[in-house]
């Protein structure tokens, strides 16, 4: 004990403690919830059985049911909708702010900074303001669409199937653009100049530098954007607790909230822990993409 005590203040093993000491706390935390959440997902669990460790096995029983369900299917297309169109919306809007805040003109340091209140307001508080936005009855995006000709009516995007799952999009887009637009920024001030001033001497446009030198220059930035807007977007659970809750009958409902909902409202511990299963598998994909994006940066 003294020789491994020794060997800790002079600094050899040091760096053991600094590895070892993170990586239990997520064992702990976060290794052990997530394998008792696979556990749970084979056995049947409900609000009378949940306080026992030893429970019926079920094997792959849930994995069917869940399945077989009628809502399972459009509550799994409602979840891509939502993680593509939330990630299209943020990535292409970030970028373009992130192009824009570029040209560095006076106030544009100031001006980049108010885009992160949305990113650092909580999710219900965020969900908070677009149901006001979203009004049905004194709405401003209503106002809006009205003033320019848009509409003619009112549209109800809280409580219109056709419309609610589309308003929660629209959230999420407002709350992730700015996270977008400063990975990008920083992925566009690393490019070299001098190479965007050769170009331009060889008579490229502003769209031939755009499409052979930014694009090609960033791209691993931008696979990491994706990687984790994929992730983030896939844990959104709050605004759906705030705008919609899911409703109407599940028209905006996605399979993060319909994991919840089984878990705590239904009290099938059993089908929910089997989405959340599930769910992981995409999110690990994602990160196996993201660690991929970045590799080069960690080597060099």
């Amino acid at each position: 004990m003294k020789r491994l005590t020794s060997s800790v203040t002079d600094g050899h093993g040091f760096d053991a403690v600094l590895v070892g000491v993170p990586f239990t706390f997520l064992f702990l935390l976060s290794g052990l919830p997530l394998l008792y959440n696979v556990l749970m997902s084979f056995q049947e669990v409900d609000m009378f059985s949940l306080g026992s460790f030893i429970r019926p096995f079920v094997g792959f029983e849930n994995y069917a049911d869940l399945f077989r369900q009628p809502e399972t299917v459009p509550i799994l297309i409602n979840t891509v909708i939502f993680v593509l169109g939330s990630i299209a919306g943020q990535f292409v809007i970030g970028f373009g702010l992130a192009l824009f805040f570029w040209t560095n003109f006076p106030g544009a340091s100031w001006l980049r900074g108010l885009f992160l209140v949305s990113w650092v307001m909580p999710g219900l508080v965020v969900g908070a303001i677009w149901n006001w936005i979203l009004s049905g009855d004194f709405g401003v995006l209503n106002f809006m669409l009205r003033e320019m000709g848009l509409i003619s009516g009112n549209i109800f995007w809280r409580s219109d199937p056709s419309f609610s799952l589309w308003a929660v999009v629209l959230a999420n887009i407002w709350l992730g653009t700015s996270f977008n637009m400063i990975l990008l920024s920083v992925g566009l001030s690393a490019i070299p100049g001098d190479l965007y001033e050769a170009a331009e001497m060889d008579g490229a446009n502003a769209w031939h530098r755009f499409w052979t030198i930014t694009l090609p220059m960033m791209r691993s930035t931008i696979g990491a954007i994706i990687a984790l807007g994929l992730i983030f977007t896939l844990q959104q659970f709050d605004l759906f607790a705030a705008i919609t809750d899911g409703g109407p009958n599940n028209a905006s409902n996605v399979a993060q909230y319909w994991a919840w909902d089984l878990s705590f409202r239904q009290y099938d511990f059993g089908r929910g822990a089997t989405i959340s299963v599930i769910m992981t598998g995409f999110v690990m994909l994602a990160a196996m993409v993201y660690v991929r994006s970045t590799r080069h940066e960690v080597r060099g």
